[in-house]
């Protein structure tokens, strides 16, 4: 049998490149007879970058316009991973598996990201948050395009539900680490109709994409 093509959407402030490609995961991809298709989403890498919150409120549309015609089994970290999920809430016979790392229940209620866009936009005193500083350092680090980066933190964003959840109806490999700040993923887990759950001993959030064991989980996973 054929297995489908895979499609990678990277994290917050991450890219194709920066996110699979330098991390091996396409040549290990390739190493498993798999093809693989890494996406930049609107406002990174090479997607367009508009500097309106407003034009990243339908990134799983965006990204369905990406997706090959056939199914495809899906892998994404942080934001990569949520707009997977949202896009097979909308159209799930686009993909066959879905393994989704680095988000939780925060999914459920999203946090105000306003202030914390304000503070890399005018500057003032970080919060002791390692991951605000991590946001912070991304936002300044060469190359970025900090209008877009405040813009995607900005963008509207809806709440799941149990409802929505239900749609997905294929298998889910939920992927978290043991020192992520968005754990834990039970409600999402309990909601989806078919997930597991994989965790990631000693792993933080920005870890996650290079943890072996997230490699690992997710080949296994879509090899199925």
């Amino acid at each position: 049998m054929t297995l489908p093509p895979v499609v990678l959407a990277h994290g917050f402030a991450g890219s194709a490149r920066t996110t699979w490609t330098d991390a091996g995961w396409l040549d290990l991809l390739a190493d498993e007879g798999r093809r693989a298709v890494a996406v930049d989403l609107l406002g990174h890498g090479e997607a367009p970058k508009p500097h309106e919150p407003e034009a990243y409120g339908d990134l799983a549309g965006y990204l369905a316009d990406l997706l090959p015609d056939e199914p495809v089994d899906g892998i994404g970290f942080s934001l990569g991973a949520a707009t997977l999920l949202q896009t097979a809430i909308a159209e799930p016979g686009r993909f066959r598996r879905l393994v989704l790392a680095g988000i939780g229940d925060d999914l459920f209620a999203p946090p105000d990201a306003s202030p914390v866009a304000d503070l890399i936009e005018h500057g003032g005193e970080l919060p002791e948050s390692p991951f605000i500083r991590h946001l912070a350092d991304l936002a300044s680090s060469p190359g970025t395009d900090k209008a877009a980066f405040v813009a995607c933190l900005r963008r509207p964003r809806t709440p799941l539900d149990e409802e929505q959840l239900a749609r997905v109806q294929l298998p889910v490999l939920l992927v978290i680490g043991e020192r992520d700040h968005v754990i834990p993923p039970d409600r999402l887990a309990a909601g989806l109709p078919d997930s597991r759950v994989q965790v990631l001993r000693g792993v933080d959030h920005s870890r996650t994409p290079s943890a072996m064991g997230f490699l690992d989980a997710a080949l296994g996973f879509i090899a199925g």
